[in-house]
């Protein structure tokens, strides 16, 4: 069953790199209690909780949980209205794959984030970088528009987060990914992808194994233009710009205003 999950993620650049970024912000974790919430078709929950702790995993929509349950077996969860369905200050680590520009209430979702975080623990988000840009216009030429990709937001900036989340939250750490060259061949793979006829949903285009399944042969052909793929993504090095992709760290405030 993680045959066909392993596989696509070592076809993905972009999955790889935001992989190597929430391990940087994670650190050393064996013994934690985390959460990932929002991790896609269940690749990054996998392995996440390969890389330690004690792991539980959330998203939005039943096809997001099913695929990712089908990966990591426990402690899944469906979140479902303004509350998240954990205890108060359960986790020592909290990491929001992708998934806060999908929320419909940012604000009582960030509520929530501060509600079961630890005092002292810390929080990971990666979103969507907001900028305005060519090729953001191109995507949306295209039709992959925020609605499309189930965005009620196109992204946030550092000082927006940093402003969400006070005063439960204190800024640690920030950087962008994925620029110019990796997001063009993502733009193009989504294309793709939507050529096969797959719907999005609240939480984007999700694909899964039964997708893998169903279109085997055209993967398999992906898996032979992949080395081409990466060498394109190779060029982001030399762009000086900054990344479409954000991730930011928090450390969580002891005492301040009540949450919950």
């Amino acid at each position: 069953m993680r045959a066909w999950a392993e596989k696509l993620f070592r076809k993905s650049v972009l999955k790889q790199r935001k992989l190597r970024e929430l391990e940087t912000s994670l650190g050393p974790r064996d013994g934690l209690r985390c959460l990932d919430l929002g991790s896609d078709n269940g690749v990054v929950s996998l392995l996440l909780r390969r890389g330690g702790g004690r792991w539980a995993s959330a998203d939005l929509t039943e096809e997001a949980v099913g695929s990712i349950r089908g990966l990591v077996e426990s402690d899944v969860h469906l979140c479902r209205g303004d509350r998240l369905p954990f205890a108060d200050a359960e986790f020592d680590r909290v990491v929001v794959v992708d998934m806060l520009e999908h929320v419909a209430d940012e604000a009582a979702f960030c509520a929530e984030l501060a509600r079961i975080t630890k005092p002292g623990g810390r929080l990971i988000v990666n979103t969507p970088h907001l900028k305005h840009t060519a090729l953001r216009r191109l995507r949306h030429a295209l039709g992959q528009t925020d609605e499309k990709h189930g965005h009620l937001r196109p992204g946030y900036t550092p000082e927006r987060l940093a402003e969400l989340l006070a005063p439960h939250f204190a800024p640690r750490a920030q950087r962008t990914y994925s620029k110019f060259f990796s997001e063009l061949v993502d733009t193009a793979i989504q294309a793709a992808v939507e050529r096969l006829g797959k719907k999005g949903s609240s939480k984007g285009l999700v694909v899964t194994g039964q997708d893998v399944a169903k279109h085997a042969r055209l993967f398999r052909a992906y898996s032979l233009v992949y080395p081409f793929v990466w060498t394109i993504s190779r060029l982001d090095a030399l762009v000086p710009a900054s990344g479409y992709m954000l991730i930011a760290d928090f450390d969580r405030i002891p005492g301040g205003p009540e949450v919950g």
